[in-house]
């Protein structure tokens, strides 16, 4: 495979145009420290927007740089950035960039980011975003909040869970940091898990279950 396509490929986490010439595989290829902070609005009554932040591994990191370094300097000036930046932001569409989002258990549509900003920092590519819900997301009910790669081609670890955080909660809310146990959640989850492998046995979404998310739950006030 041609190195500028496979660093492209890799570089957007596009799992699934990789599938199409190689075998899919299902442990992760590319890794990614990651942070979520959830913005409200001034009154403290619904989510405004998600800042993500992603750091990723020094392999994948150092393929970015050799096939993006245009001028072969060892570093990615503003243009080629961009560039990294501008081929993430097109190739996670159809992912909903990696953004779980419902609200009691039903799915909660996102705006795609107007656009994503890459840089490098201690030879370490990282990705920042930022989205808003479609429609007004109250603070209402169980709000699930994570992100996970429905192609498992990307691992996204939230390493402490300070690294998913909320200000400015108001006191009817409280939250939690949910990781859930593979074994248990391919248990809970054998019969849909095995249900869905027939229905679509080249891909499912079922891998946000999974996925660390921050759960909030908000009770009516009075």
């Amino acid at each position: 495979m041609h190195l500028k396509r496979q660093a492209i490929m890799m570089a957007s986490a596009m799992a699934a145009t990789f599938a199409m010439v190689v075998p899919a595989e299902v442990h992760p290829h590319v890794f990614a420290e990651a942070r979520l902070e959830v913005v409200l609005s001034p009154d403290h009554q619904s989510v405004k927007a998600l800042r993500h932040l992603w750091r990723f591994d020094d392999l994948f990191s150092s393929t970015v740089m050799m096939e993006f370094d245009k001028n072969s300097d060892l570093k990615l000036d503003d243009k080629e950035l961009k560039e990294v930046a501008d081929t993430v932001h097109a190739s996670l569409a159809e992912f909903n960039y990696f953004q779980l989002v419902t609200v009691d258990g039903k799915d909660e549509p996102m705006s795609p980011p107007p656009q994503l900003m890459a840089n490098f920092e201690n030879d370490q590519l990282i990705i920042l975003f930022e989205s808003e819900p479609k429609a007004p997301m109250k603070l209402a009910g169980k709000i699930d909040i994570g992100v996970y790669d429905p192609t498992f081609y990307t691992a996204i670890d939230f390493t402490e869970d300070a690294n998913l955080q909320v200000d400015g909660m108001p006191s009817k809310c409280t939250s939690k940091v949910v990781r859930p146990n593979p074994d248990e959640a391919i248990a809970e989850n054998q019969k849909t898990l095995t249900d869905a492998f027939f229905n679509d046995p080249t891909g499912t979404d079922m891998s946000k279950i999974f996925a660390t998310k921050l759960e909030m739950n908000c009770q009516p006030e009075g």
